[in-house]
């Protein structure tokens, strides 16, 4: 009896050792027959974050649904790879608590592949550890921070905007070559986003061309104080880091109180439709605002880019009011249909990762696209801009520089068209 137990044990033994070593050969290869999540052999699901109600709501609501409504179109004319694309849009209210409980669940319960243009420098910035940590594809951030551009600490995590430093030299080397000798001040968003911009304003004016400087929260939307400031220290133009909403604060108090600067705005909230939908019958004072973008202008119904963001807008976005915002969605959806396309039909998060790492990729943006294994910023320039009769057109070259002391260069390589079919192919 005694034997037949110690034979016993010794299988049981002998069976559990085999099971453990198996075990661990699955843990040793991560990947070994697992499903990538997000991904089926007819459906690939993404999901964002965004500012659906809340304070940066104004314009910036209107970018995911162009991001699904160019999607949509993928969708009509046969998916990628044969897959269709489905859209997970949140609201987060540009709230840093929101922004984690709702990625956490898009990530944790409904498994999607990738976060796609979560928007907001306050708000990205607090679940930047949670997606590295869940090896989760961050790509193409709705916002111009230089936390995205750290290829070392978050290798899944690449930009989309100009950083604001970059925008920042952009801006004052207008202002500094076109508006000589006038007294400069700077009102940002007490964040990343304002100080930033700050940053790249001081690399081409000194510390000492601003003669004053201001911050705001997003919750206190009272702006008389920092525009007293600047009025009454006798500033002549004004550089804005802020969301439309503030933007449109901002314009709108001075006019109050009798203060009449030059606008020079950050392309986050220079878009006119949207600081006119927000002014009402007072859009007049933007008159004359000088501004910077990376895209095509909206209002210019030549641009081949324009005329197929507005066929998809008139056939899936159920012909929503187009926009600037509206434009961006679009190119945004555009460059990862381009990336899903690098990556092959065998999807897995590395070989999307990878995919953006290789960089190369053209599409309606007017400056260039940064995006290497050393660099995950994004594009990396802008033209500027005025609204001139109630228009906002482009004017001058367009210009690249990066983040530390470079010049500000001009950029002479034009954007290419679309494809005919308004797909990019693999």
């Amino acid at each position: 009896m005694r034997s037949t137990a110690r034979r016993g044990l010794v299988i049981a033994t002998t069976l559990t050792l085999l099971l453990t070593s198996a075990a661990c050969g699955a843990d040793d290869d991560p990947g070994a027959g697992a499903a990538v999540p997000g991904v089926t052999d007819t459906e690939i699901v993404v999901g964002t974050h965004m500012p659906l109600t809340g304070p940066a709501s104004a314009g910036y609501s209107k970018i995911a649904p162009a991001t699904k409504a160019y999607f949509d179109y993928v969708n009509a004319n046969g998916g990628v790879h044969g897959r269709k694309l489905t859209y997970k849009i949140v609201d987060d209210g540009y709230n840093p608590a929101t922004t984690q409980q709702v990625v956490r669940q898009l990530v944790l319960q409904d498994k999607v592949f990738a976060i796609l243009n979560g928007l907001g420098t306050p708000t990205h910035t607090g679940v930047l550890d949670f997606l590295h940590t869940n090896r989760v594809p961050d790509l193409f951030v709705a916002s111009g921070s230089r936390n995205w551009d750290q290829p070392d600490r978050y290798p899944n995590t690449f930009g989309f905007n100009p950083d604001y430093t970059v925008e920042g030299k952009i801006l004052a080397n207008h202002v500094k070559s076109a508006l000589p000798g006038r007294k400069v001040c700077f009102l940002g968003q007490d964040d990343d986003f304002g100080r930033d911009a700050l940053a790249g304003v001081e690399k081409v004016l000194g510390a000492d061309g601003v003669a004053a400087r201001q911050t705001y929260v997003t919750s206190n939307t009272n702006v008389a104080p920092q525009i007293g400031a600047f009025k009454a220290a006798g500033c002549e133009v004004v550089i804005l880091a802020t969301v439309p909403g503030f933007t449109a604060l901002s314009v709108g108090t001075a006019a109050r109180l009798d203060f009449k600067p030059q606008w020079v705005v950050s392309n986050v909230g220079a878009d006119l439709p949207t600081l006119s939908r927000q002014l009402g019958d007072a859009a007049g004072l933007l008159e004359g605002l000088i501004g910077l973008n990376y895209l095509p202008m909206q209002g210019d119904s030549d641009d081949p880019w324009i005329q197929l963001f507005t066929k998809v807008n008139a056939e899936h976005n159920g012909g929503a009011e187009f926009d600037g915002n509206t434009v961006y969605g679009m190119a945004v959806g555009y460059l990862f249909v381009q990336v899903l396309q690098a990556a092959g039909k065998d999807l897995t998060r590395e070989s999307l990762v990878e995919a953006v790492r290789k960089g190369g990729y053209q599409g309606p943006g007017v400056a260039p696209l940064r995006f290497s294994a050393t660099d995950h910023s994004g594009y990396g320039g802008g033209r500027l801009s005025r609204v001139e009769g109630g228009e906002q057109r482009y004017f001058g070259p367009t210009y690249e520089t990066d983040e530390a002391d470079g010049p500000v260069n001009e950029y002479a390589t034009p954007p290419v068209p679309p494809p005919a079919n308004g797909v990019p192919s693999a």
